[in-house]
Parts: C-alpha cells; sequence; structure tokens
C-alpha cells in the first residue's frame, strides 16, 4: 500500500503549515495539498483524490459543517473535524460526527505550534485510523429528524440486577447512540467508556440525552447507578465501577492512562468483572487499537455475557477484532442488532 495522502482545509495559514509539518514526519503519510476554504478544497478534491481530509470547523465562505454534509452525500470520504475547545466548538464537533466524520482533533487555545507538538502522536494515529474507516454516505436530512427509532421491547426484561457495560472509540459517538436509541425505559444500568476528550464527553451525554428513552449523562464521582440510566465516562478520567452491599455506583478517577487512554474501556470493564462478574453484559464496538479486549475477556471469564461488533458494521474494526482474536466475545453481531442482543442476554439472566 501507498502513502496515506491527506488534504488539509484550514483558513490559517499557519495551521496549514503546522499540519503538513505534522504529518509529514511519519513516513507514511503525504500531504498532497491545502485549501483555505471548502471551495477550493471542493477542486483540490477532484483534481488530487486524497484519503483522508482534515477539515477547520469554522472557516469564511462556507462552514465546516455545511461542507461536510455536502460532503458526505457526494462523494464520502474520511474527514477528521479540526475543532476548538470551547463549548461551541463542542456541539459543532458532535454534529459533525452524526454527518459521517471519523473523527476529531482539538487546536491549542494558546501556542499553535506547541500545542499542535504536543497532539502529533495523536494525530497522525488517527489520520492512519481514518485510512481505513469504513465511511457511508450520509443520510437526508429527513432521516435525521428528530423522531427517535421504535423501541425494542421491554418485556424481553426480567431483570434489573444486570449491568450493562460498553466500550467505543472511533466511529463510537454513532454507534452507541444508534444502541442506547432503541433501549427502553427499564433497561438495566450501563456504563459507556468512549474514547473522547474533556469537555466533549458532557456535550455528547447531553445529546445523547435528547434523543434516547433512558436517561443519559456524563458520570460524576459517586453517581449510583440506576436501571434506566446511562452513566459516559468523563474525558480525561477512568470511570470505575464500585458496590456496596446491593448499590452499585461510579468512582471516577486520574490514574495513570491505561493503553495510552484515559478514560480507558480497559479500566472500566475490569471493574465490572470485579463487582459484577457474572451479572453483567459487555459490549465492545467499533474503535481503533486494543483498549477493551482484555477487558473483555476477563468479563466472560468472570461470568459475564461480552458482545462484539462485527467488522462490516464498524467504521474501525480495531477494538472488537483485538477481543475477537483472544477470544473474549461470545457473540459477534452488526451494529443494528447489538441492542437486541444486550437484552436477549439481559433476559436469559
Amino acid at each position: 500500500m501507498g502513502k496515506i495522502r491527506v488534504l488539509t482545509i484550514d483558513d490559517s495559514a499557519l495551521m496549514r503549515q503546522v499540519l503538513a509539518e505534522l504529518l509529514s514526519k511519519d513516513p507514511t503519510i503525504e500531504v498532497i495539498g491545502s485549501a483555505p476554504d471548502p471551495y477550493v478544497a471542493r477542486e483540490k478534491i477532484k483534481a488530487l483524490n486524497p484519503d483522508v481530509l482534515t477539515l477547520d470547523v469554522e472557516m469564511p465562505k462556507m462552514d465546516g459543517l455545511t461542507f461536510l454534509e455536502k460532503l458526505m452525500r457526494g462523494r464520502p470520504m474520511p474527514v477528521i473535524m479540526v475543532s476548538s475547545l470551547t463549548e461551541a466548538g463542542c456541539q459543532t464537533t458532535i454534529r459533525a460526527l452524526e454527518l459521517g466524520a471519523v473523527d476529531f482533533i482539538t487546536k491549542p487555545n494558546i501556542d499553535l505550534r506547541e500545542g499542535m507538538d504536543a497532539i502529533a502522536d495523536d494525530l497522525v494515529a488517527k489520520v492512519k485510523s481514518a485510512a481505513t474507516a469504513s465511511v457511508r454516505r450520509a443520510p437526508t436530512t429527513s432521516a435525521q429528524g428528530s423522531s427517535r427509532p421504535a423501541a425494542l421491547n421491554s418485556a424481553m426484561i426480567k431483570t434489573t440486577d444486570m449491568i450493562i457495560a460498553i466500550g467505543a472509540s472511533t466511529g463510537g459517538t454513532e454507534a452507541v447512540k444508534e444502541v442506547l436509541q432503541v433501549l427502553p425505559p427499564n433497561t438495566p444500568p450501563i456504563l459507556v467508556t468512549q474514547h473522547m476528550p474533556e469537555r466533549f464527553t458532557k456535550t455528547w451525554a447531553d445529546r445523547m440525552n435528547q434523543l434516547c428513552r433512558i436517561s443519559v449523562k456524563e458520570a460524576e464521582d459517586g453517581d449510583s447507578v440506576l436501571p434506566g440510566h446511562a452513566l459516559i465516562a468523563p474525558g480525561n478520567y477512568h470511570m470505575t465501577l464500585v458496590r456496596s452491599g446491593a448499590r452499585y455506583s461510579v468512582r471516577i478517577n486520574q490514574d495513570d492512562p491505561v493503553n495510552r487512554h484515559r478514560p480507558s474501556v480497559d479500566v472500566m470493564f475490569d471493574s465490572v468483572a470485579q463487582f459484577a462478574g457474572g451479572n453483567a453484559v459487555g459490549v465492545i464496538l467499533t474503535g481503533m487499537g486494543g483498549d477493551g479486549s482484555r477487558g473483555l475477556l476477563r468479563m466472560k471469564e468472570a461470568g459475564a455475557h461480552t458482545i462484539a461488533q462485527d467488522e462490516a458494521s464498524c467504521v474501525v474494526f480495531g477494538m472488537p477484532k483485538e477481543a475477537i482474536k483472544l477470544g473474549a466475545a461470545e457473540r459477534i453481531v452488526p451494529l443494528q442488532d447489538v441492542a437486541s442482543a444486550i437484552l436477549t442476554q439481559v433476559s436469559r439472566t
């Protein structure tokens, strides 16, 4: 396979220069061009046929979201958003992921060059992951309306003693949403670890809470783990399950990153294996790397039911692939069947 061909789109000449310098240091990546706005980018995409785009959110003439939406309808391709770490930037980035962006990086608030150097490894890893991503044509606006998908049958649920633990990374924001949206309000408690920076997790959790029948929130230290509620691990914090008598709650900490991640899926899965044992369902969804694979195996060894998303429906078949290789997954199912597979396991308990 040849080099990964990248086109950068940003109205800042300095940002375009910095991105090109950082990416070009990796011998497997070639920055084939840049564009200051979407109109120039459109012509360069046609002429250069890049493998991956980096796309700024805020640009003149046409904003990044509008361009992304048009691109994903007409010529779907892997896109990494370049976002600012502000409330508006977080909301826009979550919308970009809904529209089909594979991943995002955050611009430093001060000292652009030094700040970008600090995240160079992460940027390169995301570009490499995006180059292998399975990108699908975006749905039409009508298909993205506010109406919720039909809920699964809540009569399947026979117990509320179970804990459902879900881990995901690249492509996971939409995959988790697809699972949670169809779960009924009496679903057992859910814990979710999604690789995502600080501030973005709260924005994402709030967005999910608007779309789902269950309650969804960013976890806080000591939060009770309750039926009909999903807790999202905060960015830059690990989330673990703890038990006191019959009561479950979560703890939030900033222990060292695991598998280069904080939050780490392995950390969450390990705690669920320890404190819930066989009264749990573990689910590993799309994502790059191997975080969560060993934790899912420990859940299985503790008696939990385990599920992995199949390759065909993954944006990046990394985390599920590693879990499957370890023999950690009892079931391997398409994304659209994950929720029903969870409820089936819950109903058998």
